[in-house]
């Protein structure tokens, strides 16, 4: 499956949408967001969870359902629920926001930033299960 991604903006989340947050703890408490995904509702549940992530050393991936957005003085925050559990995530303010978009094999380019969802199988090979590719200057923040 090949994807583009498009940008978005943090007023494009709303309760109920389905994302994927990366982000690290922060010296306040909870987390701060690297960079937030908003899947189209047809991908809504895949991978759902809070794992590690390798964006960043310390970094985590939740994917999850915006149970509630919220802008306060004290800035951006979401907090999202996931397997009978929730996250409060901020949302700083210059943090990548996209969504995926259509996109073909032919996107694939020479020189095109990709991020490639793979899965290791029992012999050691990768398989790629998605490839994103930055097109029209949006590169994939994952």
């Amino acid at each position: 499956m090949v994807s583009g991604v498009a940008r978005a903006a943090i007023s494009d989340i709303k309760p109920g949408d389905y994302v994927g947050i990366a982000s690290l703890p922060t010296k306040e408490g909870g987390d701060g967001a690297l960079e937030v995904l908003i899947f189209p509702p047809a991908l809504k549940g895949i991978g759902e969870g809070s794992y590690g992530w390798d964006l960043k050393p310390n970094s985590t991936m939740t994917n999850a359902t915006v149970a509630d957005a919220v802008t306060a003085v004290s800035g951006r925050t979401v907090m999202l629920s996931y397997q009978g559990r929730q996250k409060k995530i901020a949302i700083p303010e210059g943090t990548p926001v996209v969504t995926l978009a259509a996109a073909t094999e032919a996107d694939l380019k020479p020189g095109a930033a990709v991020f490639i969802a793979g899965e290791k199988t029992p012999g050691g090979a990768i398989t790629a299960r998605q490839v994103v590719v930055g097109t029209n200057g949006v590169v994939p923040p994952m």
